[in-house]
């Protein structure tokens, strides 16, 4: 290199050093500027600086009493600073043979006194320096040299961290882009699984209701016992990826505790081989309702039992319940589920718990399963802020016990009328289904109900037929070709200006799925593969003239009542900001969407995040994390369009509960 100034010996090694910072031309920072100062104070100098040295420049990152932001290279005494291991000092220039005629000296910024300490990274190079400066003749004691030598240490650990901090966002961003990749590839998956899995089991039970002999009732039992255990694995896969993503919420909703845990007790006792004795113990203190998540309790219990029931080849399996305590507005409950099996080894029950493990090597060829059951019963378990535990000897049974608490409930059970025949006459119905097998089965289904189905391949046939005759009620799948469910039911609902009752028909499991089906005017959402009791029950819900299909969302204010500390005004003020900002800034991230502006859409997403997890609304922050992440990457894709507009839905369904409030 033809330089006319000196040019340290490992000067590739030294910049490729400084560039793995990505410090040049930052903004301004107050760690590094509050440096600038103490070394001004300390030594008591005018002017201060942290400076970086690349191929030709001195880069000031902080600087008191230089006013440039840069000087070439030719002209720094630092160019020599980088040059030693220590510090640089100078008591007066005007009698240095180097720097006595430099034009810094004679004229410019007047330097008498020059201190400077090279910032070395912990691999050894030199890449800046930190100086003091002063225009008369100056010695430092021990104590400012050691304070410049410590400061120039902090300012490399503060280079240090900032580096860790990226790497670590970096990271932590491709996790989330990981996590949302399996997600919706588990997504997608359950709905091509799904989609064959709907038409295996809705003809075997169309199958069932036919005239048969008793080898076919067995064969086709069979059929009927492995499709439904099939569904229940892809349950479990869906369920775990739910939870992990936060999508999956507890509802709160009054149920019958002691009829529900009888219902499983009746659903599970055909399982029961004969030389087992299975037992239900309720308290005699326990409530008849309380209010909670009966879905979810249902799901841990029959997950628990089934497996007590298929380890357990003789003696008893014990379910009982009991009150443990009553506090004003809550109960807390204690469940266990005792059998006399196969028993875990000690060893494995610290891990029991963990996914995909299972008591035995051998007991998934022997009894068959997932290993995600009881992963998935902790998860729950915990989501309800409740505590699961297992205590078990080997070849002698096992105890699973968990604690779960819920509130009062003032209301009285309402007996619902089950909906087993059809009595609303004779209905026309529109289904707009594009897979052929769906096609077969839904007529089926329809024509047992005694209603006259027509079918669309699409939105467009679909639209097609309505606009030529008059229908009762159309059944949409949401996944078509040329025109979906979703831009189908738009389409009836604005331009039609359409009124008829439609009910969404998917496989597909998006989280806030719902919530737009809600949105662009469905009144009710059936999940596939249906029971025919189920889409029979919306269908009449659909009929009803003031039947309320609206699916409310509960919000979590626990986090909230913590910020408050009981301070109710704070509350509504808190809850009043996100009313007036949120809506409006959910508008602007549209807007920004559709003009591509991705600065504007990150920040907006960036931004409303706190105020998502302020009300903890798990699925909403989701939503902005992938928004904010396709912002980044400068990429808006179809899976940025779902996410605006379930994130759309859900604000809108948000600030309507908290006007409520």
């Amino acid at each position: 290199m033809n330089k006319n100034y000196p040019i340290p010996e490992n000067e590739l090694q030294r910049l490729a050093a400084l560039k793995r910072y990505n410090i040049l031309d930052t903004l301004p920072d107050d760690a590094f500027d509050d440096a600038t100062r103490l070394v001004s104070y300390i030594c008591g100098v005018p002017i201060a600086h942290i400076s970086f040295i690349d191929e030709d420049r001195q880069w000031f990152k902080s600087e008191i009493g230089i006013g440039v932001s840069e000087v070439p290279r030719e002209i720094t005494f630092c160019n020599y600073t980088i040059l030693d291991t220590e510090i640089v000092e100078i008591n007066d220039t005007h009698i240095n043979e180097r720097f006595k005629d430099d034009p810094n000296v004679t004229g410019g910024f007047n330097v008498r006194f020059y201190a400077g300490v090279p910032l070395t990274t912990p691999d050894g190079y030199n890449i800046g320096t930190i100086c003091a400066i002063d225009h008369v003749v100056k010695e430092l004691n021990d104590n400012q040299r050691n304070a410049l030598s410590i400061i120039a240490k902090h300012v490399i650990a503060q280079l240090e961290l900032g580096t860790k901090n990226n790497q670590l966002y970096t990271q932590r961003k491709i996790a989330e882009r990981a996590v949302f990749a399996r997600d919706s590839f588990l997504a997608n998956m359950s709905h091509e699984i799904r989609t064959p899995l709907n038409a295996i089991i809705g003809f075997t039970d169309l199958l069932a209701q036919t005239d048969l002999n008793d080898t076919q009732r067995d064969y086709i039992g069979s059929v009927q016992i492995a499709g439904e255990n099939l569904l229940l694995i892809v349950n479990d896969i869906l369920d775990l990826s739910k939870i992990e993503s936060g999508n999956l919420t507890i509802e709160t909703e009054s149920f019958n505790l002691k009829k529900t845990l009888r219902h499983v007790y009746s659903l599970l006792k055909v399982k029961v081989q004969k030389e087992v004795e299975f037992n239900l113990f309720l308290d005699a203190e326990l409530p008849d309702m309380v209010i909670g998540d009966q879905g979810r309790l249902n799901q841990i219990l029959v997950n628990l039992i089934g497996n007590a029931l298929k380890f357990t080849n003789e003696g008893e399996v014990t379910v009982s319940v009991k009150k443990i305590e009553e506090t004003e507005d809550s109960y807390s409950f204690k469940f266990s589920i005792k059998d006399t099996g196969i028993g875990i080894p000690k060893d494995k029950l610290e891990t029991i718990f963990e996914r995909f493990t299972q008591g035995e090597e051998s007991t998934t060829r022997t009894f068959g399963g997932t290993g995600l059951g009881l992963n998935i019963v902790k998860q729950l378990v915990e989501l309800q802020k409740g505590e699961v535990h297992v205590k078990s000897t080997l070849n002698r049974g096992s105890e699973f016990f968990f604690t779960l608490s819920y509130k009062k409930s003032n209301t009285e059970e309402i007996i619902v009328k089950t909906v087993s025949k059809n009595d609303l006459g004779s209905l026309k119905i529109l289904l707009c289904e594009d897979n052929v097998l769906n096609q077969k089965l839904a007529k089926s289904v329809i024509n047992n109900f005694g209603f006259d189905l027509d079918i669309a391949q699409n939105g467009e046939e679909g639209i097609e037929l309505l606009s030529q005759k008059e229908y009762d009620l159309i059944l949409m799948d949401l996944q078509m070709p040329v025109k979906d469910g979703y831009q189908t039911t738009e389409y009836i609902r604005n331009e039609m200006n359409s009124n008829i009752p439609i009910i969404a028909m998917t496989a597909h499991s998006l989280v806030g799925e719902q919530e737009r089906c809600y949105k662009v005017g469905m009144n009710a959402y059936v999940p596939k593969p249906f029971k025919q009791t189920v889409l029979l029950k919306a269908i009449k819900t659909v009929m009803s003239p003031d039947a309320d299909t609206y699916h409310k969302r509960i919000i979590d204010m626990s986090f909230l009542d913590e910020m408050s500390g009981g301070d109710p005004e704070f509350k509504k003020e808190m809850i009043n900001l996100f009313v007036e900002k949120i809506p409006n800034q959910a508008k602007q991230l549209e807007e920004a969407f559709k003009k591509t502006d991705y600065d504007s859409a990150k920040k907006l997403a960036h931004n409303m995040k706190s105020s998502m997890d302020i009300f903890m609304l798990q699925d909403l922050s989701n939503c902005l994390s992938i928004i904010e992440e396709e912002a980044s990457s400068g990429e808006f894709t179809a899976e940025t369009l779902d996410k605006v507009n379930i994130f759309g839905c859900g604000i809108e369904e948000v600030v309507k509960i908290l006007k409520e409030l």
